[in-house]
């Protein structure tokens, strides 16, 4: 597992392999494991910046990075799956997709995570912004991270 390689690309540079074993993880996970029929095509991904680890057997972590104005008035994180529990390529894919976002100077994030794995987000700092709601029958909850600036950005004199 160690050999697996991150790769981000905007939707139209995904190959047809790529696009597929992203498709296949989220539909193996969100729909088929979790038992829930949702709408996982949902014209999002036209628009979303693809992190995912990739290796010769597929995609083992996956998630997708929105600019403001596609589900939220900030920049979001969604579909954040993987393949291969208890590995830390979890972990490793929401610390990438938090510091792609603050590379490209966005102030914050927005999510609405499964209820379930609110520790998970908050160990990267997301806080808990509202109630929990249910989508698509799953208890979930809105958070939020505040991105600092990286290091040299800003106004200076």
């Amino acid at each position: 597992m160690e050999n697996v390689e991150l790769i981000v690309k905007p939707f139209p540079a995904l190959s047809p392999q790529e696009l597929y074993e992203i498709l296949r993880l989220r539909v193996d996970v969100f729909v088929v494991e979790q038992h829930c029929p949702y709408p996982e095509l949902d014209g999002k991904d036209l628009d979303a910046l693809h992190l995912f680890l990739w290796d010769e057997a597929g995609v083992h972590a996956y998630l997708r990075l929105l600019p403001p104005g596609v589900s939220f008035d900030s920049a979001s994180l969604g579909r954040v799956v993987t393949r291969d529990r208890g590995r830390g390529l979890g972990r490793r894919i929401l610390d990438t997709g938090v510091e792609k976002a603050r590379r490209l100077g966005y102030s914050s994030l927005t999510i609405e995570a499964q209820s379930y794995a609110r520790g998970f987000y908050e160990q990267v700092g997301f806080r808990q912004t509202g109630p929990e709601f249910l989508e698509d029958g799953i208890p979930h909850i809105p958070m939020r991270l505040d991105l600092p600036s990286p290091p040299g950005a800003g106004y200076s004199v």
